[in-house]
């Protein structure tokens, strides 16, 4: 077990007092920290840790516990000294100092005591002045009366950039106009402010040469911000599933300090969620005082209180499809279990049994689901296939680990690697696999007919209707008419964890990516979170399965 006083005393308050802590700080101890620390095969380097703390409290500030807590997973590698998080995502109300506890940490990376050659360090921002503040934290200590004798002498530093003498590394800012960014062979990429990025083309470009040095890490630190469905939202997103337990791969490791609930901003004492300085920063404490009585007599004072201050920005009445628990119930049988603990669900055998199934996609160029409903009782059992284009304009993007394909829990998503996902390959596989059902109907709405028209009829299936009552397709309308008439029945489905989807990380997350949007007559309608990268194209389909649903009621005798 690792451990050391540092990290016992945050966990410690964290444990005594857990209403001052926000659920998803509970969240990452629980499925990523305590899990972390409890390892065998990971080595927590506690010397040049303890060196970093003395180093960050003698030349520039005291730490406070939850800084000191962070600062330990900075130095924990794996048996091949590899770092165990790669990416530290830091969120937190404004005036609580992030850039006074990163930027003396990135200082220290530089120095002979970490002892790793050039690993250089690039300070990004949207703008200049916030890459240049974090900056001039290091500049401004190294430059003072106090230190300025004693810097000099092991760095070389001027007002662009900071250079360590002995290990060659080098510190300097950038903002997203900055005219050279490739090739710097990157050590580690600091994203300030990230809420500022509009895509992913402001940022990627940083990142060309990263990965070349060793101990190669990224680290983001932001307030919430006004745009939405941009970086910063994508980067909520898969720090929600890393914090559900999932997406090990990727090396996260986010403190998310916010509101749990709007509602909470009335209640001074919940502040701290947002705001883990505010023990430590009597003038922060009287800050967000002062501006929350402004935004009481100024209701216009309270998107950017909410969004800048309490780190939780005001949504549109819109909301998700249901709870991420309920989600992880379509998969196991205690989704509020540890992930290790987690049991699957038992499904009925599928062969012979009625059903229907269903198509959804939004562009061969894209993603294309189809699938077959179940009923077994009170039982909704989905089971799909899904193809990924990989030449899709947005196949890089996409925030789903399409390389896990064919491992437990991926193997129902199939990477294309043609210039669009063949319409007859969705319709071969959905006959193929209804030999071995009894197959009474497909949905398709009516836009997805008529792309697919040919090879329906290439496998002899019409269309029902009043001409012919026993035809195989039937056509659904795309949209809140639709919509409407089963979503009731779905949100409580979900809420009795009704719905089996069996061990599927896609239909997991295309639940996830779908909301239900109420009009003012009280009509419901699905839509995705964020149209162009959060695909529901599985969950789509489901919904047009069913809509059928009363195909599933008959009784089919088999001879």
């Amino acid at each position: 077990m690792i451990t050391c006083p540092e990290i016992e005393t945050y966990l410690e308050y964290c444990r005594e007092h857990p209403d001052e802590v926000p659920k998803r700080i509970h969240r990452l101890i629980e499925n990523i920290i305590k899990p972390t620390l409890a390892r065998t095969d990971i080595f927590f380097d506690v010397d040049t840790y303890y060196a970093c703390l003395t180093y960050v409290e003698k030349y520039f500030y005291p730490l406070f516990p939850y800084q000191k807590f962070i600062y330990a997973f900075v130095f924990m590698y794996d048996l091949q000294d590899n770092v165990v998080f790669s990416v530290f995502i830091m969120l937190m109300g404004r005036g609580n100092g992030k850039d006074g506890f990163i930027a003396p940490l990135t200082n220290f990376l530089q120095t002979q005591r970490y002892g790793v050659k050039k690993y250089h360090i690039d300070i990004v921002a949207n703008a200049e002045q916030q890459a240049k503040d974090t900056f001039d934290v290091i500049y401004d200590m190294m430059t003072s009366v106090q230190h300025k004798e004693r810097f000099k002498k092991y760095f070389y530093i001027t007002q662009e950039k900071i250079v360590n003498l002995s290990t060659m590394s080098r510190l300097r800012f950038n903002t997203s106009n900055a005219g050279t960014k490739d090739g710097k062979q990157t050590g580690l990429i600091l994203y300030n402010e990230y809420h500022g990025y509009q895509d992913h083309s402001q940022i990627s470009v940083f990142e060309s040469g990263f990965g070349k040095v060793k101990h190669c890490r990224k680290i983001i630190i932001s307030t919430q911000g006004h745009i939405r469905g941009g970086p910063l939202d994508e980067l909520m997103d898969t720090c929600d599933y890393v914090l559900n337990g999932e997406y090990k791969e990727l090396k996260y490791l986010p403190f998310i300090y916010s509101l749990d609930d709007p509602s909470e901003v009335n209640d001074p004492a919940k502040w701290v969620k947002a705001n883990p300085s505010i023990y430590y920063r009597p003038t922060l404490k009287n800050t967000l005082e002062s501006q929350y009585a402004e935004m009481k007599i100024v209701p216009s004072k309270r998107s950017e209180f909410m969004t800048k201050r309490m780190n939780i920005p005001e949504r549109d009445e819109q909301k998700a499809v249901t709870s991420w628990t309920n989600i992880l119930a379509t998969t196991y049988t205690n989704p509020q279990a540890k992930e290790s603990e987690r049991t699957f669900r038992n499904t009925m055998k599928l062969e012979r049994k009625s059903c229907v199934a269903a198509i959804d996609y939004a562009s061969i160029r894209d993603f294309a689901s189809a699938g077959f409903l179940f009923k077994d009782d009170d039982e909704w059992i989905w089971r799909q296939k899904t193809w990924v284009c990989k030449n899709g304009p947005f196949f890089k993007s996409i925030k789903f680990p399409l390389h896990n394909e064919g491992l437990p829990g991926f193997g129902d998503f199939e990477v294309v690697d043609l210039p669009s996902i063949p319409a007859e390959a969705i319709v071969d596989w959905l006959m193929e696999e209804s030999k071995r059902f009894d197959l009474q109907v497909i949905a398709v709405d009516t836009y997805r007919f008529e792309l697919m028209k040919r090879e329906f009829e290439r496998h002899g299936l019409e269309v029902r209707n009043k001409d012919n009552p026993y035809g195989q397709l039937v056509l659904v309308r795309s949209g809140p008419i639709t919509h409407n008439m089963v979503a009731p029945i779905i949100d409580v489905a979900f809420a009795n964890h009704q719905i089996n989807f069996g061990n599927s990380a896609i239909m997991r997350w295309y639940t996830n990516n779908t909301m239900v949007v109420t009009d003012r007559k009280g009509n419901m309608s699905y839509e995705k979170i964020e149209p162009k990268l959060r695909k529901n194209d599985g969950f789509m389909a489901f919904v047009h399965a069913m809509t059928q649903r009363e195909y599933l009621d008959e009784v089919v005798l088999y001879m």
